[in-house]
């Protein structure tokens, strides 16, 4: 299949790419490569991809409407996996409308282009983020979310949503994964794993919020990647039972899904620290602060639904994870 990975230079979209390529599908990889965190890093990631032949990269902003309606008429693709878009509870906070840029209008733009090229899947990225307010655990997609607690989570929703019209209005099957606090190789530098390991080297302290109260669904690259190919290949279909007496968020009678994709084993904050600890070999002072705006103080995803439909199971554990983390961390900032 041909199929267009967005935010391929980032985190996520990198080692979805990576795993398309390697399974002889062609890749085309959309990234804007912005200054959010360190250019280099995102260069280094896709650089490994040059002189494939199954490859190519767009550098491209997703609110740029004529540029996305050219990318899409030209293609002709498949599938799309859109996974870019502006990131972080924090930042949000502070600059609220480069995430109605990247993330509402961006969206829109990618529906738009899947509308009127005949793509067969969208999958798009949501958040654990969405559940906000909400205190029921484990988290489920058959949940109502509308609390959100950050205007990073409000725009996820409204991709959701936006999603489901789509899907209805067009006949445009959709599906939208709810990510769980992903970590690993190649990561992102503004996540708590990347900058704990940072300081700890650096011999600075750690900002620890909630007062390590944290309990997160720390789930490993590896394992989102299977579940975002296995559910790309998964067209979303309408739900037969759907009851509009009685509506289920996660599904409907279009053609529509929304799933959870974590790990679902449910990991303290200070537990995961004392591993990284344990493989870098030195101990960590911790800055221990109070609860973030926009924070929750836990996640736990259910995956059932996608374990049912796609067959995921997450299989690497967070000992394992976390020492792939630092190897890669060492033999990358080594060099």
């Amino acid at each position: 299949m041909k199929i267009l990975v967005t935010g391929a230079a980032g985190f996520i979209g990198y080692h979805t790419a990576r795993a398309l390529l390697e399974r002889g599908d062609e890749v085309v990889g959309l990234d804007n490569l912005n200054n959010y965190y360190d250019v280099n890093l995102k260069k280094a990631r896709i650089a490994q991809f040059d002189g494939r032949s199954n490859w190519d990269f767009v550098k491209l902003d997703l609110e740029d409407r004529q540029g996305m309606t050219d990318l899409f008429a030209r293609e002709r693709f498949h599938r799309v996996i859109h996974l870019g878009a502006q990131a972080g509870v924090r930042y949000s906070i502070e600059n609220p409308l480069a995430y109605v840029d990247s993330n509402v209008v961006g969206h829109a733009n990618v529906l738009e282009g899947c509308r009127h090229n005949d793509v067969e899947h969208l999958v798009y990225a949501s958040t654990s983020s969405v559940y906000g307010a909400n205190t029921n655990m484990p988290f489920s997609v058959h949940q109502n979310v509308d609390h959100p607690l950050s205007f990073y989570a409000a725009t996820k929703k409204a991709n959701e949503l936006m999603s489901h019209t789509y899907a209805s209005l067009y006949d445009l099957p959709t599906t939208g994964l709810r990510f769980f606090t992903v970590y690993g190789p190649w990561g992102r530098p503004d996540m708590a794993l990347f900058l704990f390991a940072k300081n700890i080297l650096d011999g600075k302290p750690i900002d620890v919020f909630n007062y390590g109260h944290h309990k997160r669904d720390f789930t490993y690259i590896d394992d989102i990647v299977a579940g975002i190919i296995a559910a790309t290949d998964t067209v979303a279909t309408p739900n037969a039972d759907w009851d509009s007496d009685s509506p289920d968020p996660g599904t409907s009678k279009a053609p529509y899904r929304l799933y959870n994709i974590g790990n679902s084993r449910p990991v303290d904050l200070m537990k995961y620290i004392g591993l990284l600890e344990e493989h870098l070999g030195r101990e960590a002072e911790k800055n221990m602060l109070p609860l973030q705006p926009g924070d929750v103080p836990d996640t736990w995803a259910d995956v059932e639904d996608l374990a049912r439909d796609v067959g995921y199971r997450p299989e690497v554990p967070v000992e394992e994870g976390v020492k792939r983390f630092v190897d890669w961390y060492l033999e990358y900032y080594s060099t």
